[in-house]
């Protein structure tokens, strides 16, 4: 006989930790490179990310709060998501520190950069893919009686894809390879992609 948890979130979870962002876990990260209308170079990861569409390809990352990626999309239109790997975990987390916006993060991780082709952000040089994204909307998200909440849903279309050729395998792209990381639900825990199986979808 399954015995179950059962609560109502605006009561309070009744938990030693909130067990929301563990069951929608692992999260890919959003590690969000922008620039400023000034010209200043931001660089920070985002939990609450995700693909959204094929056709165009759409990503978006939410920012709780408004922090300098949302401040800096809203004023230029354009970010670039960069993988986030277990190689780059340490570099990745350094970019979280609350800091100045005047701090740039790629020199407080001491990241590398290069340029990208379609956008002003540059991109995380050691890391095996890049989007270069162009935004489509930006959304406050409210509560189910229309209420704001200080949470912004940014929506960017893929316009150019920067692929390490590593990790092509006869044109197929090695998702394991890369060594992806994700966020858990803990305050530390983060996830390595884990053990692959095959399955196909019927039809």
């Amino acid at each position: 006989m399954t015995e179950w948890h059962f609560y109502e979130p605006a009561n309070g979870h009744g938990l030693p930790h909130d067990p929301f962002n563990a069951i929608v876990a692992p999260r890919p990260i959003g590690w969000i490179s922008t620039v400023s209308a000034d010209g200043a170079v931001n660089l920070a990861p985002y939990s609450f990310f995700n693909a959204l569409n094929y056709h165009p390809p759409l990503i978006g990352f939410s920012s709780v709060g408004r922090k300098d990626s949302l401040t800096n999309t809203e004023a230029t239109g354009e970010f670039v998501w960069n993988l986030a790997t277990r190689d780059l975990a340490e570099a990745m987390n350094a970019t979280s520190a609350m800091v100045d916006t005047e701090v740039d993060e790629f020199a407080l991780g001491d990241i590398a950069h290069a340029p990208s082709r379609l956008v002003t952000p540059p991109r995380v040089a050691a890391s095996p893919v890049a989007f270069e994204c162009k935004v489509t909307q930006i959304v406050r998200l409210t509560t189910k009686e229309g209420d704001q909440t200080d949470t912004w849903f940014v929506v960017g279309e893929v316009i150019g894809v920067h692929i390490d050729t590593a990790m092509l395998d006869d044109g197929v792209y090695q998702t394991a390879r890369a060594r992806p990381i994700m966020r858990g639900g803990g305050p530390a825990d983060y996830f390595e992609v884990g053990e692959r199986f095959g399955m196909r979808r019927p039809g």
